[in-house]
């Protein structure tokens, strides 16, 4: 039997998104809804997915995580279907033409008339109120929307629009909501945070912002994704230094090395630029753990290019680092004025090669950690481990510290001092500190 008051949520989203789903939420709770995210199970009569719209695999998931939906609905297994979020904000009138089974789309920034049309009025006073949905010691933070940058192959600007800060004192009044619910762990996000507060402030304002964050008592872990190396405000990594719940660890996009591929890519830095800021940084803050992604396969990638990238990973040694093949996005500058002239069997080559080079690396930077101690949070367990991370890692993306439960006594969200004793390419395994 269908539960009419409860609502769920399927996010299929990134952290951003989820902030959304979140903050509407609130408002349906406020109203006497119950509201479930990504349950296994619907039971529930009315269903919201939240979608991505930013590459092929994503927006294929979404398209057929609605079609699924769609078919329940034609079963009565459920009764109302909405959708928002990067998808529909992307192709809101072709999804309406195609797939009348939903009761209505919403773009990513039109999901409060969801409310009107459940027969509901928006909260004003609970606009920064979040139903949190991500284990309760931590929580995401997202401090703007959209993108200036215009990089070639990036869809984000073409769904989310110029960059749009959100005001300074909503995000303390949210984060001294999220500490009152038991969040000690901020994830700071946004597309472009080396821009935050140019729109609102006329300077970038995020060293401000950070001071203001780590200001409020009881948060113990601020973390910053995702940074661009180019216009970056220098002043944060005084504040990095200065505040210790502030993390060293910093997210920056570098996509590439070559200064041909950069200028293809638009991404107005050069390769000097780039091992610049990297030195700096390093020398600045001593011990910060560096995070990066790179873009294997873009259109006019030569061979030269990729082996310059190569030897630029193995020669900088990157802490944290991800790669993806490029996906051509309909749009995008790539897509206008570049041809998608690389085999996809290359780009997979290039994208191997170098996921293996940062292996070496990553099992040789865990080496040097066995036999230190290290604070530790703990994010859940499972039959055999305590799952924790350190302050060097963000949760979903980064690596995890394993403690065996058999010899450890240890609570969900709380912190601990855990001796490294052993470590994977991408694990550390540990036991609590004496």
């Amino acid at each position: 039997m269908r539960k009419n008051n409860t609502i769920e949520f399927i996010n299929l989203g990134c952290s951003k998104n989820l902030v959304d789903s979140e903050h509407l939420s609130a408002q349906l709770q406020k109203q006497g809804y119950n509201c479930r995210h990504d349950s296994d199970k619907i039971i529930g009569s009315t269903v919201v997915v939240n979608t991505c719209g930013f590459i092929g695999d994503a927006k294929e998931e979404s398209i057929n995580t609605i079609l699924n939906l769609c078919e329940l609905k034609k079963k009565h297994k459920i009764e109302k279907l909405f959708v928002m979020g990067c998808l529909s904000e992307r192709y809101l009138s072709d999804l309406e033409q195609e797939i009348p089974e939903v009761d209505k789309f919403y773009g990513k920034f039109t999901w409060k008339k969801m409310l009107a049309d459940l027969g509901h009025t928006y909260d004003d006073s609970l606009s920064t109120s979040r139903d949190v949905t991500t284990p309760k010691h931590y929580a995401y933070l997202k401090i703007s929307e959209g993108c200036n940058r215009r990089c070639s192959y990036c869809a984000i600007p073409i769904i989310t629009g110029p960059h749009t800060s959100i005001p300074m004192e909503e995000l303390v009044d949210e984060a001294k909501r999220l500490v009152a619910t038991g969040v000690k762990e901020l994830q700071v996000i946004a597309q472009d945070l080396s821009s935050y507060g140019k729109d609102l402030y006329g300077k970038v304002m995020l060293p401000e912002l950070v001071e203001k964050l780590s200001d409020i008592p009881g948060v113990e872990w601020i973390r910053l994704h995702y940074a661009y190396p180019s216009d970056f405000p220098w002043d944060l990594l005084r504040v990095m230094n200065e505040r210790s719940n502030v993390c060293k660890y910093l997210d920056v996009a570098f996509q590439h090395i070559s200064t041909g591929m950069l200028k293809k890519m638009l991404r107005h830095v050069t390769k000097e630029e780039t091992i610049e800021f990297i030195e700096r940084v390093r020398r600045e803050v001593p011990g910060i753990t560096l995070r990066t992604t790179f873009i294997v396969g873009h259109p006019g990638e030569t061979e030269e290019d990729f082996n310059e990238l190569l030897q630029f990973v193995k020669d900088t040694k990157f802490d944290r680092m991800g790669a993806f093949a490029y996906s051509e996005e309909e749009g995008t500058y790539s897509a206008r004025h570049y041809k998608d002239d690389i085999p996809f069997e290359t780009k997979q080559e290039r994208l191997d090669q170098l996921m293996k080079v940062q292996e070496k690396i990553a099992l040789q930077k865990n080496g040097e950690k066995v036999g230190q101690t290290m604070k530790v949070i703990v994010d859940r367990e499972d039959a055999e481990y305590f799952i924790c991370r350190t302050e060097f890692d963000s949760p979903e993306v980064d690596q995890e510290v394993l403690v065996k439960k058999s010899d450890n006594d240890m609570t969900i969200g709380e912190f601990y001092n855990v001796e490294i004793t052993d470590c994977d390419y991408f694990d550390l395994f540990g036991k609590v500190a004496d």
